[in-house]
């Protein structure tokens, strides 16, 4: 079973504020960046990695599906923080068997058909707001958390 830190929705997927408060707060060494995109952009890779160097933690770059395929085998050493840019993707890491337990929903910016949603941070849409029903309903809590020092905000 991954030991599985902290799972964390957030269109920046790893910046500063992830290499210098969460992960110290949830006492990750491991970053799992999942994003279809990403994982074949040697470019983000590169700037992603400086912020993980930075903070002395190692970080991957996976798809949706392989971070399906792969999680199971992470050691007991690895205590993992998941990053996705989307509801869409983590749901589909919870529909695909990820042992995630609850989501934290961070930065989540204003695109167009996006309004804003309880926090000046978060804005969704009806898919995003069906994302998050579908986790909840196989019993994962969702909440908005921009900064560990925040309050949580259940959705």
């Amino acid at each position: 079973m991954p030991d599985i830190m902290l799972a964390r929705i957030d269109n920046r997927l790893v910046h500063g504020q992830v290499g210098n408060s969460w992960v110290g707060a949830c006492g990750a060494n491991l970053v799992v960046v999942v994003d279809d995109d990403v994982a074949e952009d040697p470019v983000q890779k590169s700037i992603m990695k400086m912020t993980t160097d930075a903070a002395g933690i190692g970080i991957r770059f996976f798809t949706v599906q392989k971070t399906i395929d792969v999680i199971g085998k992470a050691s007991p050493r690895q205590h993992i923080f998941i990053v996705a840019k989307t509801p869409q993707a983590m749901r589909a890491l919870i529909d695909g068997g990820v042992p995630i337990t609850s989501v934290n929903v961070g930065n989540m910016h204003h695109q167009e058909g996006k309004r804003e949603y309880k926090e000046p941070h978060v804005y969704v849409d009806d898919q995003d707001l069906a994302d998050f029903e579908e986790m909840k309903s196989h019993g994962v809590e969702v909440y908005i958390q921009i900064l560990p020092n925040n309050r949580k905000i259940g959705l």
